[in-house]
């Protein structure tokens, strides 16, 4: 039944599309028929409304975001640009080479947060403590392993969301 009215809702390819959890109930062949469609739909010029408390459904088809706790907006903005803007200065590095030598690289401006393996490679998130910068860390690594790839760690909206309401009731109490 809730195939049926999406697909007489979008038949008449609308302007504007008001969703309301449009994925529950549905199984993974219809929920990517039913999301590309909303692409679709988005990629046309369509302005498409979602209500849904699946993160990850925001951040494959939203463009903004406006999330909202106990009927208060508690963040807008740009998708990316939210998920910028909440990335801490963190990083995973995958590197070969001496994991004590790499560690002791760290010494005063960064943090070790965790460390493992992946695919034979020593992998380690760090976070840069005040005043560091990525330069700094790179430099601080490069004489004593060999790296393999460096990337920043941008949260997800789900990880997002969860923050923000927590904040949120921190600044509450």
């Amino acid at each position: 039944a809730q195939k049926i009215q999406f697909v007489t809702t979008v038949l008449h390819e609308p302007k504007i599309l008001i969703l309301d959890e449009p994925f529950s109930g549905f199984d993974p062949i219809n929920t990517t028929i039913i999301r590309n469609e909303i692409l679709r739909l988005r990629d046309e010029g369509a302005t498409v409304i979602l209500s849904t408390h699946n993160m990850g459904s925001v951040e494959e088809i939203c463009d903004r975001i406006a999330l909202i706790n106990s009927s208060k907006k508690i963040l807008e903005g740009g998708v990316k640009e939210v998920r910028e803007t909440k990335a801490a200065n963190s990083y995973k590095i995958t590197y070969k080479g001496n994991k004590i030598a790499f560690t002791n690289a760290l010494w005063t401006q960064f943090e070790l947060v965790s460390q493992s393996q992946e695919d034979g490679n020593e992998v380690a998130e760090v976070n840069l403590l005040q005043g560091a910068t990525f330069n700094q860390l790179l430099k601080s690594v490069l004489d004593t392993v060999e790296l393999i790839n460096v990337e920043k760690i941008i949260p997800s909206m789900n990880d997002i969301f969860i923050q923000t309401i927590n904040e949120q009731k921190s600044s509450e109490a």
